[in-house]
């Protein structure tokens, strides 16, 4: 029997009081690790009207001006008007952080392995920075492999974001967040029930200050501005029956840390994949790549769009679990939701043979723990908004698919069963 169902997932632009944590915390550590790569970092943000709050632990030998880093980036993302009750040239920023904890830093900078002698590999060098559990997925929805209502509630916001940068609808204000609800036929994606899109915007546009007008007027643009052209490229397309709803309420004009406060690690579902699949709970910005909240989650995600790239499965989500300290996971999981096309225990094993999960593994393969001038010292603010999976605006090392060749070479007999 035919199974239709509805599927949604949400975004926020680089505006939105969250976000804005979000990248002040990258930029933090972009900033620590261009001066020193070895830096722990934990930095959280917390902002609200005229107030922006740095704290967390950092253990580094970098000398980081946190309050012009922050006062950059909230610059950047254009909150410049203090009509607009935030700015980044009148706000009050405060530092409150500490270090790295010396129990903690212990297990990081020898594993648990290394400690009792267990091995005096390379790889077992770090230890998990914390216990814990992540996950990564992908499916064959969209080109990037990514569950489709999260890839069009992503570029949505992006889009949001581009045409008020541009000037195009000059009126816009940083803040903004997108929602879409794909309609699925037997796990497929067939239609666009709903597109919703709340933007924050001056109070008058072109001479119209009635709520209704301002309201129409925003409609008609976002759909020619927005809308129309992030489907241009998709198949699964909104028609006369999709609905499309832009501020509900009736108006948006007080919005960023003004409307909300912000903290930071408060989108992870977001950061992620929408909803589609499940999360381990940490949060990513802020955090040094020796992190496994962060890097593992990175780790899994790769592993999972490579199997997918393979033709292995059209669905598959892979979880991983530490111990603070240790440097291998206490236990590795691969699900292909009944899609999987070979043995899933003999595809754990594969895995397990060709894709490192010790931290300092995971480190080497992506080539985390480096100076970010190599990467325009941008690299972790850059995932920061948007999404820290699927990207193909910039270069994510997890995003890459060099393991496809040899998932296939280790299932070929068993794929040309099947094929």
């Amino acid at each position: 029997m035919s199974r239709r169902y509805l599927f949604t997932s949400e975004s926020v632009t680089e505006g939105h009081p969250d976000k804005i944590c979000d990248q002040i915390s990258d930029a933090i550590l972009d900033a620590l690790l261009e001066q020193d790569p070895k830096s722990r970092v934990a930095a959280e943000v917390v902002v609200n009207t005229g107030l922006v709050l740095i704290t967390g632990e950092i253990t580094s030998n970098a000398k980081v001006d946190f309050v012009k880093v922050a006062r950059q980036k909230i610059t950047e993302i254009g909150y410049t008007d203090a009509d607009n009750g935030f700015s980044a040239n009148s706000c009050s920023v405060l530092v409150a952080l500490d270090e790295q904890s010396a129990d903690i830093a212990q297990g990081v900078d020898a594993a648990h392995e290394q400690r009792e002698q267990a091995s005096d590999a390379e790889l077992d060098a770090i230890g998990a920075g914390d216990q814990g559990l992540m996950f990564g997925f992908a499916c064959d929805e969209t080109p990037e492999m990514m569950p489709l209502p999260i890839s069009l509630a992503h570029r949505l916001s992006r889009r949001l974001a581009a045409v008020r940068k541009t000037g195009e609808l000059g009126y816009l204000r940083p803040d903004g967040k997108t929602q879409v609800t794909v309609i699925y036929e037997d796990g497929k994606p067939v239609g666009i029930d709903t597109i919703l899109i709340s933007t924050q915007h001056t109070a008058e546009i072109d001479h119209l200050s009635e709520e209704k007008a301002v309201r129409d007027k925003i409609k008609a643009d976002l759909w020619t501005a927005v809308v129309q052209p992030v489907f241009g490229d998709i198949d699964v397309k909104p028609d006369d029956r999709t609905r499309f709803l832009v501020n509900p309420t009736g108006k948006f004009v007080i919005g960023g840390p003004q409307g909300d406060s912000g903290l930071t690690g408060r989108k992870i579902i977001i950061d992620t994949y929408g909803g589609y699949s499940r999360h381990g709970g940490g949060a990513f910005s802020g955090k040094d790549p020796t992190k496994v909240d962060r890097s593992a989650a990175y780790a899994c995600r790769y592993i999972a769009k490579n199997i997918v790239a393979a033709g292995l499965a059209e669905k598959c989500e892979v979880q991983v679990s530490y111990a603070i300290g240790v440097a291998q996971p206490t236990s590795i999981f691969i699900e292909t939701f009944g899609t999987g096309k070979v043995d899933e225990e003999k595809l754990l094993e594969v895995v397990k043979e060709n894709f490192e999960l010790r931290p300092a593994g995971i480190l080497q393969t992506f080539a985390l723990q480096y100076l970010p001038s190599e990467r325009n010292g941008r690299f972790f603010q850059e995932t920061a908004a948007y999404g820290h999976m699927g990207r193909t605006d910039i270069d994510m090392p997890w995003e890459r698919l060099d393991k496809v060749d040899v998932l296939k070479q280790a299932f070929s007999p068993a794929m040309s069963a099947t094929a």
